[in-house]
């Protein structure tokens, strides 16, 4: 019995200490917005994206109530299409997708060189839909565009750190911490990188998570190719400055004690049984 109350102790002990450790974090730390009044509204303004950029892939997709007519214009049908047996575009490219140039532009087929830099996705749909109708090709042409390569690396205190890929053109800084499993206990609300070069420039903004002011940030909105960094609170600094062994010593430390406690309980208890007979 005295050896099981001895080991009830030792396991409250341990408990306690966890909790302890845990306490030692505020919630205030690990609150995102927490200055934010509930149940307000504010209205959104400005775009989230600077439109096309260099080395963006698009894919961009034909539509008419006319399918044949559409052959032409789409990647996935105008090297396989075949019209009265015969293949109507033997030499198109097998590429997936419109890769923006250095200059702004893509070679859009039929319709040659269009400069694209700084449309949206929606801007350009409509431009080539404009083109295809004035110019007798298609006079129902619904065209849409996305963007096939937006991605986006996500290092440092969270859960899955790596790249994560996003459709459409919107990406939030909550999102991309969604995707990846959110920042650990010991990530910095009030201290969020990011590291973004577009045309040519690097800027390195940065993000207080903690407060509302984040929404009006150019940084809320992450665009392609950013990185987002999340650095370490100092307690987790700390302890990476110790011997990454000291929990392995502590483990071995405690085995022994316990071992030790063992003998020198049945030590005791022998010497008494013994003293009684």
């Amino acid at each position: 019995m005295k050896k099981k109350n001895h080991g009830r102790l030792m396991a409250a002990a341990i408990a306690a200490g966890v909790m302890l450790f845990a306490s030692c974090t505020s919630t205030e730390e690990i609150a995102y917005v927490s200055d934010a009044v509930r149940d307000s509204a504010v209205a959104i303004s400005g775009q989230f994206t600077k439109g096309i950029q260099a080395n963006d892939l698009l894919k961009i997709y034909v539509e008419s109530e006319t399918p044949l007519a559409t052959v032409p214009f789409n990647q996935e049908t105008n090297k396989i299409a075949v019209s009265d047996g015969t293949v109507m575009n033997p030499g198109a490219s097998a590429v997936s997708g419109y890769l923006v140039s250095n200059n702004g532009t893509i070679i859009f087929p039929v319709l040659g060189e269009i400069q694209v830099l700084g449309m949206t996705h929606a801007e350009l749909a409509a431009e080539l839909q404009r083109r295809l109708r004035e110019q007798g090709y298609i006079n129902d042409a619904v065209v849409t565009v996305n963007l096939m390569n937006f991605k986006v690396s996500v290092l440092g205190d969270v859960a899955r750190p790596g790249q994560i890929m996003a459709t459409g053109e919107r990406l939030t800084i909550f999102e991309a911490l969604a995707m990846v499993g959110d920042m650990t206990i010991y990530g910095q609300r009030r201290n969020v990188t990011v590291l973004r070069e577009e045309n040519g420039v690097r800027t390195i903004g940065e993000l207080d998570l903690s407060s509302k002011e984040v929404f009006n940030s150019p940084y809320y909105y992450l665009h392609q190719n950013d990185v987002v960094y999340v650095e370490p609170n100092m307690k987790k600094k700390k302890t990476a400055m110790r011997d990454p062994m000291i929990m392995t010593y502590i483990s071995a430390g405690l085995s022994i004690v316990s071992t030790l406690s063992s003998v020198f309980y049945y030590y005791i208890m022998a010497k008494y049984y013994n003293n009684r007979s």
